[in-house]
């Protein structure tokens, strides 16, 4: 089958591989459509970050190059021995975080912070990126039909997004700054308005993503016009309830934070690239909040279930469709030169 390969920076290959087939436990699934995610393209541009170059990854077993992709939906073509929960034909999305089960993470359930923490997509055992997936019965969540293959390749990017707001100390009502509207920023969007959050600001450059983030309901402030912190201060009498970094850019980290008002908090939802500089005593002052999340846990059928009633719309929010045979040169390159792009689906044909 076809599958796309990470071998090393801006080296990604379109590779014909060995079609997997299902061990116990496993289901087989054709892929439907896979979205390009920013972890994905930080691997591409300045990779490994998560992605198993050197020693084979301790859950897996596996080492680049890897299949990619962690962000699709599909339908099960097969089924293992002792697979009880699905059946041909089901239709699905895959959580694919992998998880030892043993460490303190793991004992308090919260699997996305294992010792060993890897995902199907970054970390071998195939990826979305292909014509065809195995995995664990446990990592699939099915999805009704009132949702789309195109919708339910988004399910995992909202989890990340969902998972940031309920970590986050946000109460119905109160005021919120997104600091980036890429993909994971637009989905804090929706994620926030699910959560009852009253006015949300997103700061952002590109005119087509502040179009993007005022469609769905934000109030855009463009750094090049205005002083980013003052004008937060003064729209919000003093500073937001609660700020979510997410454009992984050093210089955004402070300004995150002080956009928050006394006892503030900042959730930062990027993966940065390198070390971001910040003044300490802009969190000891004001007794703010700095906290972080990475992936999710236990949220997938909460986001299914919004998206049931038109929350993280895939018509808003998917700017082009491709099919696997161009994905690199006009996804993963599209994505680099074209700030008009917010989310890149590929379809696995």
């Amino acid at each position: 089958m076809k599958a796309l390969r990470w071998h090393g920076v801006k080296d990604l290959r379109l590779e014909n591989i060995t079609e997997p087939q299902p061990e116990q436990g496993q289901v087989k699934i054709k892929v439907q459509w896979c979205g390009i995610c920013g972890s994905d393209l930080h691997e591409y541009t300045a990779g490994p970050i998560f992605i198993p170059a050197q020693d084979p990854h301790p859950l897996t077993g596996e080492k680049a190059p890897i299949v990619m992709g962690h962000e699709f939906s599909g339908q099960v073509v097969e089924v293992g021995e002792g697979v009880t929960r699905f059946q041909v034909g089901d239709r699905v999305v895959v959580e694919p975080i992998y998880a030892c089960g043993h460490c303190e993470a793991c004992k308090q359930g919260r699997y996305n912070l294992c010792d060993k923490m890897g995902f199907l997509g970054l970390a071998g055992g195939g990826g979305g990126f292909s014509e065809y997936v195995t995995a664990a019965e446990s990592m699939l969540h099915p999805i009704p039909e009132s949702i789309s293959y195109e919708q339910g390749a988004l399910v995992e990017p909202s989890a990340v997004a969902l998972h940031a707001v309920r970590q986050s100390k946000l109460k119905v009502g109160d005021t919120a700054a997104v600091f980036g509207a890429g993909p994971i920023g637009l989905l804090v969007i929706e994620a926030l308005k699910a959560s009852g959050a009253s006015d949300i600001y997103v700061v952002e450059l590109s005119k087509e993503r502040k179009a993007k983030a005022e469609e769905l309901g934000a109030i855009v402030i463009d750094p090049t016009e205005y002083n980013v912190v003052e004008e937060i201060h003064r729209r919000t009498q003093g500073g937001v309830n609660v700020a979510y970094e997410v454009t992984g850019v050093p210089r955004v980290l402070q300004q995150a934070i002080d956009s928050t008002r006394i006892g503030g908090e900042l959730m930062i939802v990027s993966i940065f690239e390198q070390e971001a500089p910040i003044m300490p005593n802009s969190v000891v002052m004001k007794e703010r909040t700095v906290n972080g999340i990475i992936g999710y846990r236990d949220v997938f059928p909460a986001v299914i279930s919004l998206m049931e009633k038109g929350f993280f719309p895939a018509d808003k929010l998917v700017t082009k469709r491709i099919a696997l045979d161009d994905v690199v040169e006009h996804g993963f390159e599209a994505l680099l030169k074209e700030k008009n792009q917010v989310k890149i689906l590929v379809k696995a044909e």
